[in-house]
C-alpha cells in the first residue's frame, strides 16, 4: 500500500517519539531535559545499567550509545513489537487520531511513477558527473578549481557538466532505453509546442544535483558558463518530483551532521553551501534560487530548532533578513527561533571562507544575533527620533510585531526585551547607549578607557571643535560615496567654512567635478574613508541606498550651520559689548557662555536638535542688550 505524500511526516510531528519510546523504558529523569524534548533511559536492546539510550523529540530519533541501536518511533516499534511497517503506522495513526488512507490503486500507480522517474533522474546524474571530465568542460574545471573545489568536494556533491549541445542528455537517456515522456516529466528536456524535436533543458552549465531528505535526486540546478546566458543560475522545473518551495539543497546530509550537534547554518546558494561543508561546517542548507518559504521554514526547523540565517553582506541580504523576519514571527516558539549572521559588506559566506578562512566565519556564526535584535535594528537603524510624533510611530511598529506572535509566554519575552532596547537607546546623552547608541545588547561600562578609544579623534585632538570636523567629515565621505547627491547639495557645500586638515582642497574638487581618486584630493579622500567614525556611518556603508545619504545630509548640513551660527552670534555679541562691561553683564555673558557650552556639550547626539539652542542663545544675547548695554551707554 502507497501512503499519500506528507503522511508519514504529518504522523511524525503529531507523535513524539518519547510517547511511544516512554511505554519501554524507565526515563532516567536527572539527566534528561523533559522541557527540551530530551530524554535518556538505559537501553531497551542491550544490558545495562546506565542511561546512554538517548531520545530526541525534536529531531525524532533514538540512538544508543553502547549498542549504536538507532532509528525513528516507527522503527522502534516494529523492532520492539515485532511489527510490520504499515502496521507500525496505523498504531502511530491511531494515536494520532488520523485516518489511515485507504487503499488506493491509483496512489499505487503515482508512487510507482515517481520511483520511475527518480531512476531517470539518477541517470542523468551518471551522465553529467562523467561529462565533467571531457574535452568541453575545460572551462568549467577551471572555474571550479578557482573557486577552491577540490576532487573530493566535486564527488561528494556529484557535480557534473551539460554540454552545451542542444540533445546530448536526450541522445544519451533515450539510447538507454527511458522513454521520451519520462525524460519531459523530469524536467530534464523541453517539448517545443511546435512538435518539433525535444533539446535538453541544462547546455553549456555546471549542474549540481538537488537530493530530498530520502537521498533521491529530484532536481537539478545549473550555472551557466556563458557570461551572456539569460540566467546565470537555471533549477529544474517544477515536477511530480520537485516542488522548489518545499526543498532545501543539501538537506539529507545537513539533518545526518545537525544529529551530531553541528549548528545548522542557511546560506543562499549552492556554492555558500559547498564552501561551508567544505571548511567543516556541515550541518549547512541554501534555498534554491529565492526568498525563503513558510514550508521551506518548517523544513529548517526540523532539522534544528535555532537555525542561523547567514545573511550576505549587502542591501538586499539584509532586506531579506527582514522580509523573513515578518514571515517568522506569526511561527516562532519556545523551541523555534532564528539568529542571523550579519556578513562584512559585500561579503557571502564564501567570500569570507576564501579571504580569512573557517576561524573568521566561525567567529561570525557564533557571533550570531537573536532576531528580536534584528528586528530592533530594522525600526531603529537611520532614523531619526527627535519628536514624539517620531516616537510614538517606533512604538507602534513594535506592537504591531509584538502581536503577530502567537505563543504568550514568547511574546511577554518579546515585549521585555523590545522595552529594554527601547530605554537603552533613548537614555539621555552622557550616560551609558543613549539616542543613536548601538542596538545590540547593554554593556557595561569599562572602568579605564580602552586603548582603541584612547587613540580616537575625540580622545587625542587638542581642539575643542574636533567633533564638527568630524561631521565634516561625515559631509564629505557621503558625498564621495553618494557623487550623484553633489549637484543636490551644491549650494550647501559651497557656503559651509570647512576647517578640516585638506577639507576645502576635496570641496574644490567635488565642485569642479575633478577626479577625486587622484592627487592631494585623493590622498585626503583616501584618508577621510579610512577613518572609524567614517566607515561605521550608515549613508556611507549603504551605497546603493541615496535617500538615507540625502536625509542624512541634510540633517549634518542644517547641524553644523545651526552650531556655527549660533556661535557666531555669541562672539559678535560679546565682542560688541567687551568695553561695556561692568559686574552684572559679565555674569550674564558667563551665563551665556555656559550655555554655548552646554550646546556644545551635546552635539555628539545625533538625534539633538540644535535650533531650540540657538534660538535660546539669541534670546538672551537680546536680553542682555535690553538690560544692561544701553543703560550703561546713557551712563
Amino acid at each position: 500500500m502507497s501512503l499519500p505524500p506528507g503522511f508519514l511526516d504529518e504522523l511524525r510531528n503529531r507523535v513524539p517519539i518519547s510517547s511511544i519510546v516512554g511505554r519501554k523504558v524507565t526515563w532516567d529523569l536527572r539527566k534528561s531535559n523533559q522541557s527540551r524534548g530530551d530524554f535518556w533511559a538505559p537501553c531497551p536492546f542491550h544490558q545495562e545499567k546506565t542511561a546512554s539510550f538517548h531520545v530526541d523529540d525534536r529531531k525524532g530519533f533514538y540512538y544508543c550509545f553502547g549498542c549504536h541501536a538507532k532509528g525513528d518511533a516507527l522503527s522502534f516499534l516494529r523492532e520492539t513489537e515485532n511489527m510490520g511497517f504499515m502496521e507500525a503506522v496505523e498504531v502511530m495513526a491511531r494515536e494520532a487520531g488520523m485516518t489511515m488512507p485507504a487503499r488506493d490503486p491509483m496512489a499505487a500507480q503515482k508512487a510507482d511513477r515517481l520511483g520511475e522517474l527518480a531512476q531517470v533522474m539518477e541517470a542523468a546524474t551518471t551522465f553529467y558527473r562523467s561529462q565533467l571530465g571531457s574535452s568541453p568542460a575545460s572551462a568549467a574545471r577551471d572555474y571550479l578549481a578557482g573557486r577552491g573545489l577540490t576532487q573530493p568536494t566535486l564527488e561528494r556533491f556529484e557535480i557534473g557538466f551539460a554540454p552545451n549541445a542542444r540533445q546530448a542528455l536526450w541522445g544519451h537517456l533515450t539510447g538507454a532505453g527511458i522513454a521520451p515522456d519520462k525524460i519531459i516529466e523530469a524536467g530534464l528536456a523541453i517539448a517545443p509546442d511546435d512538435g518539433s524535436a525535444p533539446y535538453d533543458r541544462f547546455r553549456g552549465r555546471i549542474i549540481f544535483p538537488i537530493r530530498d531528505m530520502r537521498g533521491r535526486c529530484i532536481a537539478f540546478g545549473g550555472r551557466a558558463m556563458d557570461p551572456n546566458a539569460r540566467a546565470k543560475y537555471l533549477n529544474s522545473p517544477e515536477t511530480p518530483l520537485f516542488d522548489k518551495g518545499r526543498a532545501l539543497y543539501n538537506a539529507g546530509p545537513a539533518r545526518s551532521a545537525g544529529s551530531k550537534g553541528a549548528a545548522l547554518v542557511v546560506a543562499e546558494g549552492y556554492m555558500d553551501v559547498i564552501a561551508l561543508v567544505a571548511a567543516g561546517f556541515e550541518a549547512a542548507v541554501a534555498p534554491l534560487g529565492t526568498a525563503i518559504t513558510e514550508d521551506q521554514l518548517r523544513l529548517i526547523w526540523r532539522l534544528n530548532p535555532e537555525p542561523v540565517i547567514a545573511l550576505d553582506g549587502d542591501t538586499a541580504g539584509l532586506r531579506a533578513g527582514y522580509r523573513l523576519i515578518d514571515m517568522a514571527l506569526p511561527m516562532l516558539g519556545p523551541e523555534q527561533s532564528l539568529r542571523f549572521c550579519l556578513l562584512p559588506e559585500k561579503m557571502d559566506p564564501d567570500d569570507v571562507l576564501r579571504s580569512s578562512g573557517a576561524g573568521a566565519m566561525r567567529k561570525l556564526i557564533e557571533g550570531a544575533v537573536p532576531l528580536v535584535q534584528l528586528l530592533w535594528q530594522r525600526e531603529t537603524e537611520a532614523k531619526v527620533f527627535d519628536s514624539p510624533e517620531r516616537r510614538a510611530a517606533l512604538d507602534r511598529k513594535l506592537r504591531s510585531a509584538l502581536a503577530r506572535i502567537q505563543d504568550p509566554g514568547l511574546r511577554s519575552h518579546y515585549a521585555e526585551e523590545l522595552r529594554n532596547l527601547r530605554a537603552e537607546f533613548f537614555r539621555p546623552a552622557g550616560r551609558s547607549g543613549g539616542r543613536g547608541g548601538k542596538p545590540w545588547g547593554r554593556p557595561a561600562l569599562p572602568t579605564k578607557p580602552l586603548p582603541s578609544t584612547r587613540a580616537t579623534l575625540l580622545a587625542t585632538g587638542d581642539s575643542p571643535d574636533i567633533a564638527e570636523q568630524m561631521r565634516e567629515e561625515i559631509i564629505l565621505a557621503i558625498l564621495l560615496t553618494h557623487p550623484a547627491l553633489v549637484a543636490e547639495f551644491e549650494d550647501a557645500l559651497d557656503r559651509t567654512d570647512l576647517r578640516g586638515p585638506g577639507h576645502e582642497l576635496l570641496r574644490h574638487a567635488l565642485l569642479s567635478g575633478t577626479d577625486v581618486t587622484d592627487g592631494e584630493a585623493g590622498a585626503v579622500a583616501q584618508r577621510l574613508l579610512t577613518l572609524g567614525h567614517v566607515g561605521i556611518a550608515p549613508p556611507v556603508r549603504q551605497r546603493d541606498n541615496p535617500d538615507l545619504a540625502r536625509h542624512c545630509l541634510q540633517e549634518e548640513f542644517a547641524k553644523l550651520f545651526t552650531r556655527r551660527g549660533a556661535a557666531s552670534e555669541l562672539q559678535d555679541a560679546t565682542e560688541d559689548m567687551e568695553a561695556l562691561a561692568d559686574e552684572g553683564l559679565t555674569w550674564r555673558l558667563r551665563q551665556a557662555a555656559e550655555m554655548r557650552n552646554r550646546a556644545e556639550r551635546s552635539r555628539l547626539s545625533d538625534s539633538a536638535d540644535l535650533g531650540e539652542d540657538r534660538g535660546e542663545l539669541s534670546g538672551q544675547l537680546d536680553r542682555l542688550i535690553e538690560s544692561q548695554v544701553w543703560i550703561k551707554r546713557k551712563k
